[in-house]
């Protein structure tokens, strides 16, 4: 495609994603695989062109409302583009009316841009809204988080994640994986905290490889693999992901009990669980099986206080995802958060039950949110005080020893991560 080309497809995937109530992920993938005729290189482009103003989205908006223009998926993509460094003259040449290329700015469209010359992203009189892409009802609950660190947290979470990597153990070593990823003309580093994580500085096609096609690597980042490493699962024991989705935790753990023991992947969504399949297959794991949770399923209750470990990676705002999906800051609402508070307490309330006396229950989210985490913990604690917080030990890294898992991308460089560890009393 030529760069009109890729423009004028960023222009209709991004009127797609502002109308499209699903995360803009899934409109992409929808987007492109109903266009084979767009390539990788060029998907790669397009991506980069939307994905960077989701990124600037408040503050594009806002600098658009502040000279009374509308905020057109055309504006939008110009305006990044002259704070990214273009002339308005460049952009208009973007703007043609080739074959594919999209219709020429109009005189209205000229004009505005003219009157963006010479100016740059940011404004001081911005609010710290607009300054940190965030809801405006989030502030208050970030600010008693973070305090003083709030900007320098929200500035590193507004940067794109890189790819992390766990290397699976049952086939492979670190060293052996990084090799084979070179072999693919792909730089790998290990990863600072998780003694299975590889790291590649930029987003890049890594799944049609032969690693990753042969079960030596899984896409996962970091701070997810440092939950799985935070269960602590033996060879030999039973365990149990309470909300497992696509299998991803459950990869992880099978790898740490060496495929000895039993685990069980749980989840509400049968669609999900139908896509651990072929994962757990690639991964070569022998020692697990699917449930699906439905109502009035007894399940839960034949195997009450049964298993060694349960895994509650609950369904969250994902916050601390927000480096990979900038589109889900602006779509979060505090209604949002209420429904999803109340839907925690449920899970963990159902899912305690499993544990066995001398078991742990490890409860986590991908939120950076008080009210998704130590504050969901504090209420657990005080509705079943069989229960106790234990500390983080090994085999967690020192560094990461205390009473609680609080990772974000300024402090640790994986997405934001919040996890307990509570044990049951006999």
């Amino acid at each position: 495609m030529t760069p009109a080309g890729q423009l004028a497809a960023a222009i209709d995937l991004l009127a797609l994603v502002e109308a499209d109530p699903r995360p803009a992920d899934a409109t992409a993938n929808h987007f492109f695989r109903t266009r084979r005729f767009i390539g990788a290189a060029d998907r790669r482009a397009v991506s980069t062109l939307v994905w960077g103003v989701l990124r600037a989205r408040r503050h594009l908006g806002w600098w658009l409302a502040h000279f009374g223009a509308p905020e057109t998926p055309r504006l939008l993509l110009a305006l990044q583009a002259i704070f990214s460094g273009m002339t308005p003259h460049k952009i208009a040449m973007a703007f043609t009316a080739g074959r594919y290329g999209p219709p020429p700015l109009s005189e209205a469209e000229a004009v505005i841009l003219e009157k963006f010359s010479g100016h740059t992203l940011e404004h001081p009189n911005m609010p710290d809204t607009v300054k940190y892409e965030i809801p405006d009802w989030i502030l208050p609950r970030l600010q008693a988080q973070f305090g003083p660190a709030l900007a320098a947290e929200m500035a590193a979470l507004a940067q794109p994640a890189p790819l992390d990597l766990r290397v699976n153990m049952l086939k492979s070593t670190r060293e052996a994986a990084m090799l084979a990823l070179a072999r693919e003309g792909l730089h790998a580093t290990p990863t600072p905290h998780s003694p299975w994580g590889l790291r590649l500085a930029n987003r890049q096609s890594v799944t049609q490889g032969p690693a990753f096609q042969s079960g030596i690597v899984e896409i996962q980042d970091e701070g997810s693999q440092l939950v799985a490493l935070l269960l602590d699962a033996a060879p030999g024991m039973r365990v149990v992901d309470y909300c497992a989705g696509a299998g991803g935790k459950t990869l992880a753990i099978a790898m740490g009990m060496e495929n000895k023991g039993h685990i069980v992947a749980c989840d509400t969504s049968e669609p999900r669980l139908e896509g651990a399949i072929r994962r757990l297959r690639r991964a070569g794991v022998h020692n697990a099986e699917r449930h699906l949770l439905t109502p009035g399923d007894k399940w839960s209750k034949r195997q009450a206080q049964k298993f060694d470990r349960v895994l509650v990676d609950a369904p969250c705002t994902g916050t601390g995802t927000w480096r990979r999906n900038p589109d889900a800051r602006l779509r979060l609402t505090e209604t949002d958060l209420t429904e999803l508070v109340a839907k925690q307490a449920m899970i963990l309330d159902q899912a305690q039950k499993l544990t066995k006396p001398g078991g742990k229950l490890v409860y986590a989210t991908c939120s950076l949110l008080n009210d998704e985490n130590e504050a969901q913990v504090e209420a657990f604690l005080a509705r079943y005080p069989v229960y106790r917080r234990v500390p983080l030990t090994a085999p967690l890294p020192a560094s990461l020893h205390g009473p609680g898992l609080r990772l974000t991308p300024r402090t640790h460089g994986t997405d934001g991560f919040f996890a307990a560890v509570l044990e049951r009393g006999d």
